[in-house]
């Protein structure tokens, strides 16, 4: 299915999404991440366990990225990419403490083109909103949002995304807007971050990644760049 809400192709929302995603979400590295030899491709990884975010939460927040970037045959869905990972892993970083904001007072109900108005940082705008959205999906639709069926989650996400659905004292748009944001970067996030798995949103808008110079493609117009992407774990960037 498509995006709920946000674009009629799915193409054009992921190329939107690239475009408001910071270069240097992109290309920064803050994690380790081993290069992938034969004896990594024979093994099974573990799957990953959340740090930040309880068992309740995880399930909710999968859930959620899930219908915001699903699977289709044009590529991975935010599942496939890590998506989860990458956000419960920022929610260790300064940017989960909220430590690249200004967060000093006073709060006041302002015009969003004041900037952020609220007291929560990431961590604890993920906390509070998310069972406050889940109690609220429960009140309209008598289940929880990872009970529904697909259609029935999009209605629930359109409604949080338009401000119909109240999620106790949070902005209804706050949080569709930060999760939206957050899963965004972990699409097409430095696989070193935990999203982009394999580089496979990468590959699929033929983005080059970390290379360290392009200078012999610099002047071949209309040519297809015929190598795969390369991650800053490779590149040491």
């Amino acid at each position: 299915m498509k995006p709920t809400g946000i674009s009629p192709s799915r193409r054009a929302f992921l190329r939107t999404a690239l475009a408001t995603t910071p270069a240097t979400l992109v290309l920064a590295q803050q994690f380790f991440h081993p290069s992938l030899g034969l004896a990594a491709a024979e093994t099974a990884p573990k799957a990953y366990q959340p740090a930040y975010f309880t068992a309740s939460e995880w399930a909710l927040l999968m859930s959620l990225v899930d219908r915001l970037i699903p699977a289709d045959e044009e590529g991975p869905g935010a599942l496939e990419a890590g998506v989860p990972e990458f956000i419960d892993r920022q929610m260790g970083e300064p940017y989960g403490y909220g430590a690249l904001w200004y967060m000093q007072g006073p709060f006041r109900d302002a015009p969003a083109e004041l900037g952020y108005q609220l007291p929560f940082t990431p961590r604890t705008l993920y906390r509070a909103a998310l069972p406050a959205f889940d109690k609220a999906v429960q009140a309209r639709f008598g289940k929880g949002l990872v009970e529904l069926d697909e259609p029935t989650r999009d209605d629930a996400i359109s409604q949080l995304q338009h401000g119909t659905l109240t999620i106790g004292i949070l902005p209804p748009l706050v949080f569709f807007d930060q999760l939206l944001q957050n899963t965004r970067e972990g699409y097409f996030c430095d696989p070193v971050h935990g999203g982009n798995k394999d580089m496979a949103a990468w590959r699929m808008i033929n983005f080059p990644g970390a290379r360290a110079d392009y200078i012999d493609w610099v002047e071949q117009y209309g040519r297809e760049y015929p190598f795969r992407p390369v991650s800053v774990a490779v590149t040491g960037g």
